[in-house]
C-alpha cells in the first residue's frame, strides 16, 4: 500500500494552534505540490468539556486556511476536553473518512519536502521516534521499565516480547516501544481512533498498579500510542529513516526553539511560507509570529546557539533564550 493516497489531519483550535495550523497548511502547499489526498484541520466544538469556546472564531483564518485548500473538520469531545487537550488528536480520528489511509500531525510542524514521496506502508502503522525517554520514571521500589510496560501490553491482550528492541539494554527505555505523538499514520482512522480511544480511557480511568506513581499527564498519548500501534501490526521500524523528522517533515514545537535549533532549510521554509501578504497579515494576530518572523526576533535567538554544538538538555536552549529576553510561546 506504498504511496496510496492518503488523507492529512491537524487538529486547530483558537489561540495558538489556529496559526499554527495556517503556517502546516502554507508549508503543504509550497513543499509538496504533489499531494493530492485532503487536508483536514480538524477544530474541536464547545462543550461541557470545555470551560471556553475553542473552536476557531477569527475570519480571517478561516479564510486562508480555506485559501489553502484546509478543510474544517469539526468534532465532539466526549472524553477529554480542557482537562487533557492532547486528546483532541485522539478524538478527531473518529471524524475522518472511514477506511482512507490518514497521517496526524502536530500542528506545529512544517512541511519541509514531497509528502507524497514518503514511503507510507499504511497496514503498517508508525509514529515519530523523535523522542526523549520521558516516561515512565520507575521508582526506586517499583517496577522497571519492564514491569510497567508489560502490565500495559497484557491489559489489553498484546505480546510484550515482540515489541522489544533486543539490541538495546534491559531497562533502558530505548529498548520499549515508545513514540512522540507528533506525527503517527495508519490505514483507517476510525479503527485506528476508536482503539486509541479505548486503551486510552482504560489506562487513565483504571491505571494497572503497576503505574503507581507514574504521571500520565501530559504522557497518556503517549503512553498508549504505541500498544495501538503494535496492536495494528506496526512498529519503530515501519517507516524509512530520514523522511518525516527529517527532509520532508519538521515538529518544531516553538518558534523559540526552531529558531535555536532547526536546520537552515526549516527557517527558510518557515520564511518562504509566511511572506505572501494574504498570510502575513493574519500572522501579525499572533504576537509570537508577528516578533519571531517579521521582526528578526528569531534571528537574534538563531545567533545565541551553535547547531552543531547544541546544548543536550532541550531545557538549557529554554533557559538561554529566556535569560536573553528572547523567549516566546
Amino acid at each position: 500500500m506504498a504511496n496510496a493516497p492518503f488523507n492529512v489531519m491537524i487538529v486547530g483550535q483558537a489561540g495558538r494552534l489556529q496559526y499554527e495550523a495556517l503556517l502546516f497548511a502554507a508549508s503543504l502547499r509550497h513543499c509538496s505540490p504533489g499531494f493530492a489526498g485532503r487536508l483536514f484541520v480538524a477544530v474541536p466544538q464547545p462543550g461541557p468539556l470545555w470551560d471556553k469556546d475553542p473552536s476557531i472564531g477569527n475570519r480571517d483564518v478561516l479564510q486562508a486556511l480555506a485559501d489553502l485548500g484546509a478543510e474544517i473538520l469539526p468534532f465532539e469531545s466526549n472524553a477529554f476536553g480542557a482537562a487533557y487537550p492532547y486528546g483532541n488528536k485522539i478524538e478527531a480520528l473518529q471524524a475522518l473518512p472511514e477506511g482512507e489511509p490518514f497521517v496526524f500531525f502536530d500542528s506545529d510542524t512544517l512541511i519541509t519536502g514531497e509528502l507524497s514521496d514518503v514511503p507510507f506502508d499504511f497496514s503498517r502503522p508508525s509514529a515519530s521516534l523523535r523522542v526523549e525517554g520521558t516516561w515512565p520514571k520507575p521508582t526506586l521500589y517499583g517496577p522497571g521499565y519492564a514491569g510497567i510496560w508489560k502490565a500495559l501490553y497484557d491489559r489489553f491482550g498484546l505480546d510484550f516480547p515482540s515489541s522489544l528492541d533486543l539490541s538495546q539494554p534491559d531497562e533502558f527505555w530505548k529498548r520499549y516501544l515508545y513514540f512522540n505523538a507528533g506525527f503517527f499514520y495508519g490505514a483507517c482512522p476510525r479503527a485506528f481512533g476508536s482503539r486509541f480511544l479505548d486503551y486510552a480511557q482504560s489506562v487513565r480511568n483504571d491505571p494497572p498498579q503497576e503505574l503507581a506513581g507514574q504521571s500520565l499527564d501530559p504522557w497518556l498519548d503517549q503512553i498508549v500510542l504505541p500498544l495501538v500501534i503494535h496492536s495494528f501490526g506496526g512498529g519503530r521500524d515501519a517507516l524509512p529513516a530520514g523522511y518525516l523528522d527529517g527532509a520532508t517533515s519538521c515538529h518544531y514545537r516553538l518558534f523559540p526553539l526552531l529558531y535555536a535549533r532547526e536546520s537552515d532549510r526549516v527557517v527558510e521554509v518557515l520564511h518562504e511560507v509566511a511572506a505572501p501578504n494574504r498570510i502575513k497579515k493574519v500572522l501579525k494576530g499572533y504576537e509570537p509570529a508577528k516578533r519571531m518572523i517579521f521582526q528578526g526576533r528569531g534571528e537574534k535567538v538563531r545567533a545565541l546557539f551553535d547547531r552543531e554544538n547544541l546544548p543536550r538538555r532541550e531545557q538549557a536552549i529554554r533557559n538561554r533564550i529566556k535569560s536573553e529576553g528572547f523567549w516566546m510561546r
